[in-house]
Protein backbone atom coordinates (compact mmCIF):
# COMPACT_ATOMS: atom_id res chain seq x y z
CA UNK A 1 0.00 0.00 0.00
CA UNK A 2 1.59 3.31 -1.04
CA UNK A 3 1.80 6.29 1.32
CA UNK A 4 -1.05 8.24 -0.33
CA UNK A 5 -3.48 5.32 -0.08
CA UNK A 6 -2.33 4.55 3.46
CA UNK A 7 -2.92 8.18 4.47
CA UNK A 8 -6.43 8.08 3.00
CA UNK A 9 -7.26 4.86 4.84
CA UNK A 10 -6.06 6.30 8.14
CA UNK A 11 -8.04 9.49 7.50
CA UNK A 12 -11.21 7.49 6.83
CA UNK A 13 -10.67 5.55 10.06
CA UNK A 14 -10.35 8.84 11.92
CA UNK A 15 -13.59 10.07 10.34
CA UNK A 16 -15.43 6.94 11.47
CA UNK A 17 -13.98 7.29 14.97
CA UNK A 18 -15.07 10.90 15.36
CA UNK A 19 -18.47 10.39 13.75
CA UNK A 20 -17.99 13.23 11.28
CA UNK A 21 -17.11 12.82 7.61
CA UNK A 22 -14.68 15.44 6.35
CA UNK A 23 -15.76 17.25 3.20
CA UNK A 24 -12.28 16.95 1.71
CA UNK A 25 -12.54 13.17 2.02
CA UNK A 26 -16.05 12.78 0.67
CA UNK A 27 -15.07 12.51 -3.01
CA UNK A 28 -12.06 11.06 -4.77
CA UNK A 29 -10.25 12.91 -7.56
CA UNK A 30 -12.25 11.23 -10.34
CA UNK A 31 -15.55 12.13 -8.70
CA UNK A 32 -14.46 15.74 -8.26
CA UNK A 33 -13.54 15.91 -11.96
CA UNK A 34 -16.95 14.48 -12.89
CA UNK A 35 -18.78 17.03 -10.72
CA UNK A 36 -16.80 19.94 -12.12
CA UNK A 37 -17.36 18.62 -15.65
CA UNK A 38 -21.12 18.64 -14.94
CA UNK A 39 -20.87 22.31 -13.92
CA UNK A 40 -19.09 23.15 -17.19
CA UNK A 41 -21.68 21.18 -19.17
CA UNK A 42 -24.53 23.09 -17.53
CA UNK A 43 -22.95 26.50 -17.98
CA UNK A 44 -22.55 25.95 -21.72
CA UNK A 45 -26.34 26.07 -21.94
CA UNK A 46 -27.18 28.81 -19.44
CA UNK A 47 -25.89 32.23 -18.46
CA UNK A 48 -26.43 31.34 -14.80
CA UNK A 49 -23.59 30.29 -12.48
CA UNK A 50 -23.88 27.03 -10.52
CA UNK A 51 -21.70 26.65 -7.42
CA UNK A 52 -21.73 23.40 -5.41
CA UNK A 53 -20.32 23.45 -1.86
CA UNK A 54 -19.80 20.53 0.52
CA UNK A 55 -19.14 21.38 4.18
CA UNK A 56 -18.20 18.95 6.95
CA UNK A 57 -20.54 20.73 9.36
CA UNK A 58 -22.54 23.94 9.56
CA UNK A 59 -22.65 24.48 13.30
CA UNK A 60 -20.49 24.18 16.40
CA UNK A 61 -23.42 23.10 18.60
CA UNK A 62 -21.83 24.18 21.87
CA UNK A 63 -25.12 23.82 23.75
CA UNK A 64 -25.29 20.14 22.79
CA UNK A 65 -21.73 19.65 24.07
CA UNK A 66 -22.67 21.29 27.38
CA UNK A 67 -25.79 19.15 27.79
CA UNK A 68 -23.86 15.95 27.09
CA UNK A 69 -21.14 17.02 29.53
CA UNK A 70 -23.79 17.77 32.18
CA UNK A 71 -25.31 14.28 31.94
CA UNK A 72 -21.85 12.71 31.78
CA UNK A 73 -20.92 14.55 35.00
CA UNK A 74 -24.10 13.35 36.74
CA UNK A 75 -23.36 9.78 35.68
CA UNK A 76 -19.80 10.07 36.99
CA UNK A 77 -21.10 11.53 40.26
CA UNK A 78 -23.58 8.69 40.66
CA UNK A 79 -20.83 6.11 40.16
CA UNK A 80 -18.48 7.94 42.54
CA UNK A 81 -21.15 8.39 45.22
CA UNK A 82 -21.87 4.67 45.22
CA UNK A 83 -18.15 4.02 45.68
CA UNK A 84 -17.96 6.46 48.59
CA UNK A 85 -20.91 4.79 50.29
CA UNK A 86 -19.34 1.40 49.79
CA UNK A 87 -16.28 2.45 51.77
CA UNK A 88 -18.17 4.39 54.46
CA UNK A 89 -20.20 2.83 57.20
CA UNK A 90 -23.91 3.44 56.84
CA UNK A 91 -24.17 4.08 60.56
CA UNK A 92 -21.71 6.93 61.13
CA UNK A 93 -19.48 6.77 64.21
CA UNK A 94 -20.16 9.16 67.11
CA UNK A 95 -18.29 12.42 66.67
CA UNK A 96 -17.40 11.72 63.02
CA UNK A 97 -18.37 14.24 60.30
CA UNK A 98 -21.43 13.30 58.29
CA UNK A 99 -21.00 11.44 55.03
CA UNK A 100 -22.36 14.42 53.07
CA UNK A 101 -20.03 16.96 54.71
CA UNK A 102 -16.91 14.83 54.35
CA UNK A 103 -17.69 14.01 50.73
CA UNK A 104 -18.70 17.47 49.51
CA UNK A 105 -15.23 18.45 48.19
CA UNK A 106 -15.05 15.12 46.36
CA UNK A 107 -18.47 15.73 44.81
CA UNK A 108 -17.42 19.13 43.49
CA UNK A 109 -14.13 17.75 42.16
CA UNK A 110 -15.87 14.86 40.41
CA UNK A 111 -18.41 17.18 38.80
CA UNK A 112 -15.75 19.60 37.53
CA UNK A 113 -13.44 16.89 36.16
CA UNK A 114 -16.27 14.85 34.62
CA UNK A 115 -17.79 17.93 32.99
CA UNK A 116 -14.43 18.79 31.41
CA UNK A 117 -14.02 15.21 30.18
CA UNK A 118 -17.57 15.28 28.78
CA UNK A 119 -16.84 18.47 26.84
CA UNK A 120 -13.65 16.93 25.42
CA UNK A 121 -15.45 13.73 24.42
CA UNK A 122 -18.35 15.53 22.73
CA UNK A 123 -15.90 17.79 20.90
CA UNK A 124 -13.83 14.86 19.63
CA UNK A 125 -16.58 12.26 19.14
CA UNK A 126 -19.14 14.41 17.38
CA UNK A 127 -21.82 11.70 17.27
CA UNK A 128 -22.23 12.16 21.03
CA UNK A 129 -23.80 15.59 20.41
CA UNK A 130 -26.48 14.33 18.05
CA UNK A 131 -29.10 13.26 20.64
CA UNK A 132 -28.99 16.79 22.08
CA UNK A 133 -29.39 18.73 18.80
CA UNK A 134 -32.90 19.42 17.55
CA UNK A 135 -33.82 19.18 13.88
CA UNK A 136 -34.89 22.81 14.00
CA UNK A 137 -31.48 23.87 15.30
CA UNK A 138 -29.75 21.93 12.53
CA UNK A 139 -32.00 23.43 9.87
CA UNK A 140 -31.32 26.95 11.13
CA UNK A 141 -27.55 26.41 11.23
CA UNK A 142 -27.45 24.94 7.71
CA UNK A 143 -29.58 27.73 6.27
CA UNK A 144 -27.46 30.38 8.00
CA UNK A 145 -24.19 28.88 6.77
CA UNK A 146 -25.55 28.42 3.26
CA UNK A 147 -26.48 32.09 3.02
CA UNK A 148 -23.16 33.16 4.53
CA UNK A 149 -21.34 30.96 1.99
CA UNK A 150 -23.45 32.46 -0.80
CA UNK A 151 -22.09 35.87 0.14
CA UNK A 152 -18.52 34.78 0.89
CA UNK A 153 -18.03 33.04 -2.46
CA UNK A 154 -19.40 36.17 -4.20
CA UNK A 155 -22.24 34.28 -5.84
CA UNK A 156 -24.34 37.36 -5.10
CA UNK A 157 -22.04 39.48 -7.28
CA UNK A 158 -22.83 38.08 -10.72
CA UNK A 159 -23.73 40.71 -13.31
CA UNK A 160 -27.37 39.66 -13.76
CA UNK A 161 -27.94 38.15 -10.30
CA UNK A 162 -28.06 34.64 -11.72
CA UNK A 163 -25.96 32.66 -9.25
CA UNK A 164 -27.17 29.49 -7.58
CA UNK A 165 -25.61 27.65 -4.63
CA UNK A 166 -26.07 23.94 -3.90
CA UNK A 167 -24.91 23.64 -0.30
CA UNK A 168 -24.40 20.21 1.30
CA UNK A 169 -23.71 19.83 5.02
CA UNK A 170 -22.49 16.33 5.83
CA UNK A 171 -22.84 16.24 9.62
CA UNK A 172 -26.46 17.41 9.51
CA UNK A 173 -27.32 15.34 6.40
CA UNK A 174 -28.96 18.40 4.85
CA UNK A 175 -28.92 20.17 1.49
CA UNK A 176 -29.82 23.82 0.97
CA UNK A 177 -30.30 25.42 -2.45
CA UNK A 178 -29.96 29.21 -2.59
CA UNK A 179 -30.67 31.27 -5.69
CA UNK A 180 -29.96 34.91 -6.44
CA UNK A 181 -32.71 37.48 -6.97
CA UNK A 182 -33.23 37.04 -10.71
CA UNK A 183 -33.44 33.27 -10.37
CA UNK A 184 -35.85 33.41 -7.43
CA UNK A 185 -38.22 35.48 -9.58
CA UNK A 186 -38.44 32.66 -12.13
CA UNK A 187 -38.03 29.46 -10.12
CA UNK A 188 -40.19 28.28 -7.22
CA UNK A 189 -39.36 26.63 -3.88
CA UNK A 190 -40.56 23.34 -5.35
CA UNK A 191 -37.79 23.62 -7.97
CA UNK A 192 -35.20 23.96 -5.20
CA UNK A 193 -36.75 20.99 -3.41
CA UNK A 194 -36.48 18.87 -6.56
CA UNK A 195 -32.77 19.65 -6.87
CA UNK A 196 -32.26 19.04 -3.15
CA UNK A 197 -34.03 15.68 -3.27
CA UNK A 198 -31.92 14.50 -6.19
CA UNK A 199 -28.73 15.27 -4.29
CA UNK A 200 -30.01 13.61 -1.11
CA UNK A 201 -31.08 10.54 -3.08
CA UNK A 202 -27.51 10.09 -4.32
CA UNK A 203 -26.17 10.16 -0.76
CA UNK A 204 -28.80 7.69 0.44
CA UNK A 205 -27.95 5.30 -2.39
CA UNK A 206 -24.24 5.47 -1.63
CA UNK A 207 -23.36 7.44 -4.77
CA UNK A 208 -23.00 11.01 -3.56
CA UNK A 209 -21.07 12.19 -6.62
CA UNK A 210 -23.72 10.97 -9.05
CA UNK A 211 -26.47 12.51 -6.91
CA UNK A 212 -24.71 15.87 -6.92
CA UNK A 213 -24.13 15.66 -10.69
CA UNK A 214 -27.83 14.90 -11.18
CA UNK A 215 -28.80 17.89 -9.04
CA UNK A 216 -26.44 20.16 -10.98
CA UNK A 217 -27.79 18.97 -14.34
CA UNK A 218 -31.39 19.43 -13.20
CA UNK A 219 -30.55 22.94 -12.06
CA UNK A 220 -29.05 23.52 -15.49
CA UNK A 221 -32.22 22.38 -17.23
CA UNK A 222 -34.37 24.71 -15.15
CA UNK A 223 -31.98 27.64 -15.57
CA UNK A 224 -31.46 27.17 -19.31
CA UNK A 225 -35.19 27.61 -19.84
CA UNK A 226 -35.23 31.05 -18.20
CA UNK A 227 -31.60 32.11 -18.65
CA UNK A 228 -30.28 30.68 -21.92
CA UNK A 229 -26.65 31.20 -22.86
CA UNK A 230 -25.90 34.54 -24.51
CA UNK A 231 -23.31 35.35 -27.18
CA UNK A 232 -21.33 37.64 -24.90
CA UNK A 233 -21.67 35.41 -21.84
CA UNK A 234 -18.69 35.31 -19.47
CA UNK A 235 -17.91 32.63 -16.95
CA UNK A 236 -17.91 34.83 -13.84
CA UNK A 237 -17.28 32.11 -11.25
CA UNK A 238 -14.91 29.14 -11.50
CA UNK A 239 -16.44 25.74 -12.34
CA UNK A 240 -15.29 24.33 -9.03
CA UNK A 241 -16.53 22.06 -6.27
CA UNK A 242 -15.82 23.84 -2.96
CA UNK A 243 -14.94 21.57 -0.03
CA UNK A 244 -15.02 23.12 3.45
CA UNK A 245 -13.72 21.25 6.50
Amino acid sequence: MDSVVAHRVEAERADRGSGMKKATRQFNSQEIKAIEAAIGEVERATSAEVVPVVASSSGRYDRAEDVFAFFFALLALFATWNSIQRFTSFGEAWGEPSLLNSSFPIVILVLVIAFAIGIALASRLTFLRLPFITQREMAEEVESQARETFQRLKIRNTANSTGILIYISLYEHRVQVVGDDSINEKLSPSDWEEIRDMVISGFKQGNAAEGLCSGIRRAGELLAHHFPIEDDDKNELPNKLHLID
